[in-house]
């Protein structure tokens, strides 16, 4: 642990867990630094450095910040032929490009599989920092992209996807969090994160806890990916669902009659997924008529109330 009263300007550290380290350099600049790499999510080598990029940079966006320069991080199999390494750095660099970063370099090492990432600085003012800490009763939950990642990748890793349901998962896994992060910047979060590999209820529940509070999702108001329902009534978890299950469950209620499929799809990791963020009550319409002008999809999911944990309805 770094003491806060040693390192006063390290605003978000170990001590906190936040998806990124925020460090103040200024009055009006803070340094966001993260991380993050993972094997082959998809057949595609580029839209696999895409998704890889696009998920590393999230990090940034959930903290409110905009990326301003990039590594790569790689680990490749020495017979893996050079097109495909090209691809994956191709879709990797065109990513951090869209979201106005530099790729400036990184490390390569030999690796019995594919690995790819990215090491991702951004910037944001001190005082704008968004946290998973913060959310108040009363608060909106609002999710900017659907869930359902997950449990479609790992259909497709046991050849039983149907291409269409494939081709919608990867583009919301390529798209970047820069815009909903912008919008929700414009007009303020009690707090924020991003749905990755811990899924919507494990996530969430890094934000109830660090925010003394209770999140309330309803399953009817919870946007999935055609197809994520399928795979689930089929029983097609990864091994992460489970694992986040044992995890996180003890703090996790269900309603009656929710069936158990559902349960674990909820629990199911997903990849480069969507930011969640409290939104004070007094915000919200005009929050999602920015969404609605901008054209960024985004769902009122819960609220936050009283109490500790998570709770769907």
């Amino acid at each position: 642990m770094f003491p806060a009263g040693r390192y006063p300007d390290l605003l978000v550290g170990l001590e906190v867990s936040d998806d990124a380290a925020v460090y103040r350099v200024s009055d009006t600049v803070a340094i966001i630094q993260t991380l993050d790499f993972f094997t082959p999510v998809v057949d595609d080598p580029y839209d696999y450095g895409a998704i890889a990029a696009a998920n590393a940079m999230s990090d940034v966006y959930a903290m409110g910040g905009e990326v301003v320069l990039a590594l790569n991080i790689c680990g490749f199999p020495p017979d893996l032929p050079v097109g495909v390494i090209s691809e994956i750095l191709r879709g990797g660099a065109e990513k951090v490009a869209e979201a106005g970063g530099v790729l400036a370099g990184g490390h390569t090492i030999d690796a019995r599989e594919p690995m790819y990432g990215l090491a991702v600085m951004g910037l944001v003012h001190p005082q704008k920092v968004l946290t998973k800490g913060g959310a108040r009763p009363g608060d909106a939950l609002l999710l900017t992209k659907p869930l359902g990642t997950g449990i479609i990748t790992t259909a497709l890793k046991g050849s039983v996807a149907e291409p269409a349901h494939v081709a919608d998962a990867v583009a919301s896994m390529k798209r970047l969090n820069r815009q909903a992060a912008q919008l929700i910047q414009q007009l303020g979060a009690s707090a924020c994160t991003d749905i990755t590999g811990f899924s919507l209820l494990g996530h969430g529940y890094e934000m109830a806890e660090r925010s003394g509070a209770r999140l309330r999702f309803y399953l009817e108001q919870l946007p999935f990916l055609d197809g994520a329902t399928r795979y689930a009534a089929e029983n097609l978890f990864p091994g992460g669902a489970c694992r986040n299950r044992d995890a996180y469950s003890r703090w996790v209620s269900f309603a009656p009659g929710i069936p158990e499929d559902m349960q674990m799809l909820l629990f199911t990791p997903e990849t480069s997924g969507g930011l969640l963020a409290a939104i004070p009550p007094e915000r919200l319409e005009a929050l999602r008529q920015l969404f609605e002008t901008h054209d960024h999809p985004c769902w009122i999911v819960g609220e936050t109330v009283e109490g500790e944990g998570i709770e769907v309805m």
